[in-house]
């Protein structure tokens, strides 16, 4: 299993908005998240996306928090060392808000039953940037989801100055299991599979880690069901993107985000 996660170099660069090429985590060919298949995000589109200066996604939970993937973070604890820059598509613009984090809270589960999630407090509110509300339970866990983020736009590619976007359709459990290699042991209490299964072509990849996947629930709203998380490569035909699944952790991430 391989996360969508940038390192070293590379990120720090795409961070500053800059087309670098990407760094695979690892050196295997496997799962590594940007928006492949996808166009440009218009601006205020999805003005709660946030990119992370360690070369992840996030999206706004609540004015100082960020909602993120645990693997894109240490630890829990104290950390200043995260820049996060909102509300903008154009990572360049002289209209971006850049806020440094003062704590992380990474999922306590992550390394044993799962819950891909993390929490990164950040130094002052933010203003004038909407949150996106996350799901609360399972009912909007199907059907078309939004993805967006500034990663590759092609397997192995550079990473994004603007915001790109793509819809991809639920893959369920049992399908996305039968993917085999990593796909056999996914989580189907923790985890949820999107992506067009037969012919590929449209995904999350490398430097799209931590971002959400989204769609409108009953009342036209936008809600957050999902975080990148992994994946085998990036819009592989029979190898969906894996996706933390939120309303599974809800209420955890609810509760930590009272707590720091």
């Amino acid at each position: 299993m391989l996360t969508r996660i940038l390192a070293g170099a590379a990120a720090l660069a795409a961070a500053a908005g800059f087309a670098t090429p990407a760094v695979a985590s690892t050196p295997s060919p496997g799962a590594e998240p940007q928006v492949v298949g996808g166009t440009r995000a218009s601006q205020g589109e999805f003005p709660w996306m946030v990119r992370l200066s360690m070369g992840c996604g996030g999206a706004l939970y609540t004015n100082q928090i960020v909602l993120t993937a645990a693997h894109c973070v240490d630890r829990t604890g104290a950390d200043s060392s995260i820049t996060a820059t909102l509300g903008v598509v154009d990572l360049q613009s002289s209209s971006a808000k850049k806020v440094r984090s003062t704590y992380v809270y990474r999922s306590p589960t992550y390394d044993s039953t799962g819950g891909d999630w993390a929490l990164i407090k950040l130094a002052s509110p933010v203003s004038g940037v909407p949150t996106l509300p996350i799901a609360k339970n399972a009912d909007n866990n199907s059907g078309t989801f939004t993805i967006a983020g500034w990663g590759a736009a092609k397997e192995g590619g550079a990473q994004q100055r603007y915001l790109l976007k793509a819809e991809v359709p639920f893959v369920d459990d049992s399908t996305c299991q039968s993917q085999g290699g990593d796909y056999a042991d996914l989580k189907p209490d923790a985890e949820l599979c999107a992506g067009k299964l037969d012919t590929g072509g449209v995904d999350t990849c490398q430097g799209d880690s931590g971002g959400p996947m989204f769609r409108r629930d009953g009342a036209g709203e936008w809600i957050q069901v999902g975080i990148v998380s992994w994946g085998d490569g990036c819009a592989r035909a029979h190898a969906p993107g894996v996706y933390t699944e939120v309303s599974s952790f809800a209420s955890d991430i609810a509760a930590a985000a009272g707590k720091i």
